[in-house]
């Protein structure tokens, strides 16, 4: 089953700072190119870092003539980060660090959730030794519900239900309306409904799948092992 890399869909033309950018010179390349953030690299183009338009916000929030009636109600910790956001004018005192990043070859899904978590628009891709190869932006992972409905449906058929649950092509019927994927059919055992439904979902472009399959044998006393093991036992006699 194909679960596109990020590296199918990164952008390879990263603009990046190093940490003694100055806080204008940054804003300016955010203006220019239209981002939402740069990494911060060091001079052998390891990421330390992420300055976002949120960083600039904080810090332009901060300035030390407006902050200073407000030290004396927070704790040393708290007096202490707003003296050094007020401070902030290089690229390396404001971004945030570490920095939120993949590998190339991890999934769409995986930076997915990442984003989600970390509530951040764009990651940089990072190589073993962490050096700078991309930029994968939200943009980037919504082009890939762009996908084709006829693509997704040949995937799902091709590789879920054949290759990979070892069922005969027309077994369950596939339709695919604008992502959305319908399964239709009898299967022979229980156990096989919710890995269809799981594996269907985890194909790149499918935004929902509606579960309409039945099944001739309900093996849901069994252990998983022992779905397993009788499921094959039985795909082995169907294919001598």
């Amino acid at each position: 089953m194909h679960n596109r890399p990020i590296s199918d869909v990164m952008s390879r033309d990263v603009v990046a700072v190093p940490p003694n950018a100055p806080f204008k010179q940054v804003a300016a390349l955010l203006a220019q190119h239209g981002i939402s953030g740069v990494p911060v690299i060091d001079g052998d183009d390891r990421v330390l870092g992420v300055v976002s338009e949120a960083d600039l916000m904080a810090r332009q929030a901060a300035p030390l003539n407006e902050a200073k009636p407000r030290l004396g109600r927070l704790p040393l910790r708290g007096r202490r980060m707003v003296r050094a956001e007020s401070r902030a004018v290089t690229a390396g005192d404001l971004m945030t660090k570490p920095a939120v990043t993949v590998g190339p070859r991890q999934s769409l899904t995986e930076a997915a959730g990442l984003m989600a978590r970390h509530h951040c628009n764009r990651l940089p891709v990072i190589d073993v030794e962490g050096r700078l190869m991309g930029i994968v932006t939200r943009g980037d992972l919504v082009s890939v519900f762009l996908r084709p409905d006829d693509d997704i449906r040949t995937e799902i058929i091709e590789e879920v239900l054949v290759r990979t649950l070892w069922l005969r092509p027309h077994t369950v019927e596939v339709t695919v309306h604008n992502g959305v994927v319908t399964l239709t059919g009898t299967l022979q055992r229980s156990s096989e409904i919710p890995l269809a439904v799981r594996f269907a979902s985890r194909v790149d472009g499918v935004v929902d799948v509606i579960d309409r399959l039945g099944y001739q044998e309900d093996d849901s006393h069994l252990r998983p092992s022992e779905q397993a093991l009788h499921g094959i036992a039985e795909e082995w006699l169907r294919r001598i």
